[in-house]
């Protein structure tokens, strides 16, 4: 049961939960509301959602009050420490309609959203929130990918909206949306550019980040795109190796540009993690020795320790110290695939792990939950980096080839955003068709 009581008469006013089938992709839980005493709810009111346990929901309830003049009060959260206190930057990855429903993250600490072609597969296929505009492309004649981008588009402009005042506070510093380019074009270094370009010019915010992914042919579209002075969000890079030639097309990018002041061009790099031991685990049960065994769950979190110790190193010298003279800012390290996904592990284990200054974490609704519930916040991405080579080299000497394991994680993620895309456009063929069927 949920109960909203006002704070002025205790006398509850009851919602029955009740949670979509369990096989649904996106699940959500829908109060069934009962006011017997016609209560005003709008202001001084206070939501505390308790479920039972095997009811797993996929937000975040924040509990905010009004005070007398109807503006709501920020409770203060472990994400709030995560910036003020270890320079992390906490983001969440999800974005759907109706995009104000970030305005609660954002009291509670959020200060980015990253999306992909799957978050938006997700959002616009199990949502009648875009189906007026939907239905307004389709009525003027665009076609359906054009559609998707507008519906896209709208959403990141709004969400940019939103954490605009975070990216002035901060001088451009935080307060990013990130919109990905479409992933047909993972192996297309011209086609990339082009697209980021479009996009940026789309968007036309100053706190968009163009995602970009880590694909040999797009190291060189990295390049250039951050030479144009477009903010760029490197994603899917899932090996040292890739992540050191990420760091160099930045780099490279800031000196061909030209430009007196680097200021506002800024990156992240999103350096995967969970994903890492999935396909590690695996590979280490099938070893099968108490070794091997031994070194379940601790592949993803060494490897982004050692990536750390690599940003520390490229971000410093005379190349960057060049570069700080005009204004550059590092791109940060920004922590990806944060959800855990197996079970038995800590359900904050690609996240606790991994705090330390000029980095960004991203995370979905659980793991976001499970952090502010229950996260410890302290300096910890280089507190045991002896450790973390320690387990990358036992790894290695047990036959673990990380750079099999980069290439094969990056056709899997780059796959991935490939079928959720063809997939949801599929979907919105068939939407349009029906549309044009009751038109007639």
């Amino acid at each position: 049961m949920a109960t909203i009581s006002k704070f002025s008469n205790p006398t509850p006013v009851t919602c029955s939960i009740k949670p979509t089938p369990s096989n649904i992709n996106n699940p959500k839980c829908f109060l069934d509301v009962h006011n017997p005493l016609n209560l005003n709810l709008s202001l001084n009111a206070r939501l505390s959602l308790r479920n039972h346990p095997a009811v797993k929901p996929s937000f975040l309830v924040m509990c905010l009050h009004a005070d007398g003049n109807g503006a709501s009060s920020k409770k203060r959260t472990s994400l709030h420490d995560l910036y003020e206190l270890q320079g992390q930057s906490p983001w969440y990855d999800n974005l759907c309609r109706p995009v104000t429903d970030l305005l609660p993250l954002i009291d509670s600490g959020v200060r980015g959203v990253t999306s992909n072609p799957a978050i938006f597969q997700k959002a616009i296929s199990s949502s009648y929130a875009y189906n007026e505009q939907f239905r307004e492309l389709v009525q003027a004649g665009k076609d359906i990918e054009s559609a998707y981008w507008e519906l896209v588009v709208k959403d990141i402009q709004d969400a940019c909206k939103l954490f605009e005042p975070i990216y002035d506070q901060t001088d451009g510093g935080d307060g990013y949306v990130s919109v990905e380019v479409s992933p047909r074009l993972a192996d297309d270094t011209e086609g990339t550019v082009e697209a980021a370009k479009w996009l940026h010019r789309l968007v036309d915010r100053p706190n968009v980040y163009i995602k970009i992914p880590a694909t040999a042919p797009c190291i060189p579209s990295i390049k250039k795109v951050i030479s144009l002075g477009i903010s760029v969000n490197v994603t899917l890079i899932f090996s040292l190796a890739r992540y050191e030639a990420v760091i160099d097309a930045y780099l490279d990018g800031l000196e061909a540009s030209g430009l007196s002041d680097l200021s506002r061009v800024t990156s992240v790099a999103s350096f995967f993690v969970s994903r890492v031991d999935t396909i590690i685990d695996k590979m280490l049960e099938k070893i099968g020795t108490p070794e091997a065994l031994d070194l379940r769950g601790k592949a993803a979190v060494a490897q982004a320790a050692l990536a750390y110790k690599l940003y520390q190193k490229k971000f410093s010298g005379p190349r960057w110290e060049a570069l700080v003279k005009k204004g550059a800012k590092k791109q940060r390290l920004l922590w990806a695939s944060t959800s855990v996904k197996n079970p038995a592990y800590p359900d904050t284990l690609y996240v606790a792990p991994l705090i330390g200054p000029d980095t960004v974490s991203t995370m979905p609704d659980q793991a976001l939950q499970a952090f502010i519930d229950h996260g410890a916040v302290s300096r910890t991405i280089d507190a045991k980096t002896s450790e973390a080579e320690g387990i990358y080299s036992a790894l290695e000497k047990l036959g673990i080839d990380w750079g099999y394991v980069g290439a094969q994680l990056e056709l899997e993620g780059v796959e991935s955003f490939k079928k959720s895309f063809d997939s949801l456009l599929d979907s919105l063929q068939e939407k349009a068709n029906s549309l044009k069927l009751v038109s007639l």
